[in-house]
């Protein structure tokens, strides 16, 4: 807002709390004489060239504000004490309760469905996913790998294989020189699987050593190398079961005394 001095015609910038603190009065910093700022107040100026404002007549009525920016909520009315003499000695107040029309309460209920659904939706994935990650685990725990194993079944699905070298066992070996390949030994081996699931056939390392313990040759086969079956090996080592493997090694020659077997 602007307000211009009457007597030097200096025209000065000024702010509500200015003018309110001396009821529009104001004093010249130019020429130092005190002037009401009221009289010629502005909210803007006029165009230039001017030399003086316009000066605001007094009309002596009393202007009536219909824009209102800010209105105070009223206070709750006050509610009566009843006089009844037959009150309950304990009861609840329910002044505070907003009760929403019928038609309100269904329009909430049934726009909160979908978000529960999606909720739910992402929980089944979260599971899924988290039960992919630990598959291994689960397969190989006692208490949900039968489960999993009978659903699977129910399904018509296959479980993954879960590899544990400690649970296999060697129950018997042999070596002998190949009966119809010259140069060549004839392993044989009995392993039993003593996990509570499935495993996949294993890598068997087989070493030889002479007297004094020295390595003389060492063969790792897969198992598609000493199975030849594909389908066998797809399925795996069933869970309490026990197969004979056959290996067909080089024969390093007499030096070799000693073999042993690994679990890879």
């Amino acid at each position: 807002m602007y307000a211009q001095c009457p007597d030097c015609l200096t025209v000065f910038s000024m702010d509500a709390e200015t003018i309110a603190q001396a009821r529009g009065l104001a004093t010249c910093g130019h020429c130092g004489i005190e002037f009401d700022a009221l009289t010629t107040l502005s909210s803007h100026l006029p165009p230039e060239p001017f030399q003086e404002l316009p000066v605001r007549a007094l009309s002596g009525g009393i202007p009536q504000l219909e824009s209102a920016v800010y209105r105070p909520r009223p206070e709750p009315p006050a509610i009566a004490e009843s006089t009844s003499t037959h009150e309950p000695e304990t009861g609840e107040d329910f002044t505070q309760l907003v009760f929403a029309p019928k038609f309100v309460q269904r329009t909430r209920r049934d726009r909160r469905w979908p978000w529960v659904l999606a909720c739910l939706v992402l929980l089944i994935l979260l599971g899924i996913q988290l039960a992919w990650a630990k598959r291994e685990a689960l397969v190989a725990d006692a208490t949900t790998g039968p489960w999993l194993k009978q659903a699977c079944s129910s399904l018509g699905c296959q479980l993954p294989l879960v590899r544990d070298t400690e649970k296999l066992r060697l129950l018997a070996r042999d070596v002998q020189a190949h009966p119809s390949v010259p140069g060549a030994l004839l392993i044989t081996a009995t392993v039993s699987n003593d996990a509570d699931f499935d495993q996949p056939w294993p890598v068997v390392a087989v070493t030889l050593s002479d007297v004094n313990g020295k390595r003389l040759a060492m063969r790792r086969l897969r198992p598609l190398e000493y199975l030849g079956d594909g389908a066998s090996v797809q399925h795996g080592l069933a869970a309490g079961s026990t197969a004979a493997l056959v290996l067909e090694v080089d024969d390093p020659g007499n030096k070799a005394v000693a073999f042993e077997f690994s679990f890879e």
